[in-house]
């Protein structure tokens, strides 16, 4: 008797460049009779999946994107329809992917799944810029987190108590990240670096100050990812904590 329903693999496909996906998420991949991907995933990623029917369900922010329910139905209609479905995420499903929406849509269905970590952005700049998130003395906990909010959402203000931020989605949301910062007394040389498109050709960092990043940032046409914390001094000219 066939199975009512395919199975679904939430894949991370990292940070953008195709061979940081790890080699279990390729393996799949190139397996999939289908793939869900986001916005984020690079045309050199489904390379690795020619035979799979590709369905972008891209989500930008300030862009038009697929509605998360409609995904979510989505979903579920491929797995009646393959054997192997592949929801392709940028970075890590578990983080900032909206996961939690989309398992619970196929818990509901019964429809069985896994999931494949994948590469989280804050580890790919952080090697990339060589600048280790944690240092000994200075810095040994780090915050990853989003200004970013659901709709009606009130926006959440607080600085996480950490000794290294890592802002995800921080192109617009930075500079008032930063003020906010410097309102709750950071000082104003607090290093930060800020990275777009991570790990592709077309990535580049720039090294500023926190009193610098509350002025604002250059326009950014990729994802940005800021980095705040004495782990970012450069090395030889780190103050202790």
């Amino acid at each position: 008797m066939t199975a009512p329903f395919g199975k679904v693999y939430l894949i991370g496909a990292g940070p953008g460049a195709a061979d940081l996906i790890t080699v279990r998420g390729a393996r799949i991949l190139a397996q999939a009779s289908v793939v869900l991907y986001d916005a984020l995933v690079t045309p050199e990623m489904l390379e690795l999946c020619p035979q799979a029917v590709k369905i972008s369900v891209g989500k930008r922010s300030g862009q038009r994107s697929a509605a998360q329910e409609h995904i979510n139905e989505q979903l579920v209609a491929c797995a009646r329809q393959y054997p192997l479905v592949v929801r392709l995420k940028g970075g890590d499903p578990m983080l900032f992917g909206r996961a939690d929406e989309e398992l619970t849509a196929l818990e509901s269905h019964g429809i069985s799944y896994e999931i494949v970590p994948g590469i989280t952005t804050a580890l790919a700049a952080a090697a990339s810029v060589k600048q280790p998130l944690t240092k000994r003395g200075v810095a040994r906990s780090v915050a990853l987190f989003t200004s970013s909010t659901a709709p009606g959402e009130v926006a959440d203000t607080r600085i996480p108590e950490c000794d290294t931020l890592v802002q995800y989605m921080g192109g617009r949301e930075a500079m008032l990240t930063a003020q906010r910062m410097l309102a709750a007394n950071f000082p104003p040389d607090l290093p930060v670096v800020v990275i777009e498109n991570c790990s592709r050709q077309d990535e580049r960092s720039i090294t500023l100050s926190l009193a610098e990043l509350s002025q604002g940032l250059p326009i950014s046409s990729g994802p940005v990812l800021v980095m705040m914390g004495e782990a970012m001094r450069t090395r030889g000219t780190v103050k202790a904590s």
